[in-house]
């Protein structure tokens, strides 16, 4: 391919990427915006109905958040990153239990309950295994590469382990917003 088409690719790239980042960002403000209206309504309904709602908006926000970073990421490094989606996915299925753990205490006794409650399982285990993902995937990054030991120096080793650690020192941790 020739480089002005590859360079005109990668230009409706970023224009698609930012597109994506502006209805991501837009999203966030609207969110908050109906976060603090529900915040009002708390003497309106039962305060745990309005907390519950206040939660899974807060946590919608922490997705978008998630999301830009994943936008962001890939815009700076040029390359798709799998752990802000491994904790799209943690905090989305958290999200969905604390959801669903309000709606349980009405289903008490009737059919639904116990598909509620595997449903919930189901999310833990999910929870689990994506954890389990973004576990290992930080243990391989922190790991130096395996050309690194096929013949090369002691300094090629090190060069490709300290590059590691600078790449996650400039990434982002779990707990980090």
């Amino acid at each position: 391919m020739t480089d002005w088409i590859e360079h005109l690719i990668e230009r409706v790239e970023n224009v698609i990427y930012l597109a994506v980042a502006a209805i991501l960002f837009a999203l966030a403000a609207v969110v908050i915006g109906k976060t603090l209206l529900t915040f009002g309504d708390l003497g309106s309904g039962t305060v745990i109905d309005v907390a519950a709602d206040i939660l899974d908006l807060l946590l919608l926000i922490f997705i978008v958040v998630e999301l830009l970073f994943a936008v962001r990421t890939t815009l700076s490094q040029r390359e798709l990153v799998a752990e802000p989606f491994l904790l799209v996915g943690i905090i989305a299925s958290i999200k969905e239990i604390v959801v669903l753990s309000v709606k349980a205490p009405e289903l008490l006794g009737k059919p639904e309950f116990a598909d509620t409650l595997r449903l919930m399982g189901l999310l833990s285990g999910t929870i689990i295994l994506l954890a389990l993902a973004s576990f290992l995937l930080r243990r391989k990054e922190r790991e130096p590469s395996e050309g690194a030991n096929s013949g090369h120096g002691d300094d090629e080793v090190e060069k490709h382990t300290s590059g590691d650690d600078e790449r996650a020192d400039n990434g982002r941790t779990a707990t980090a917003g």
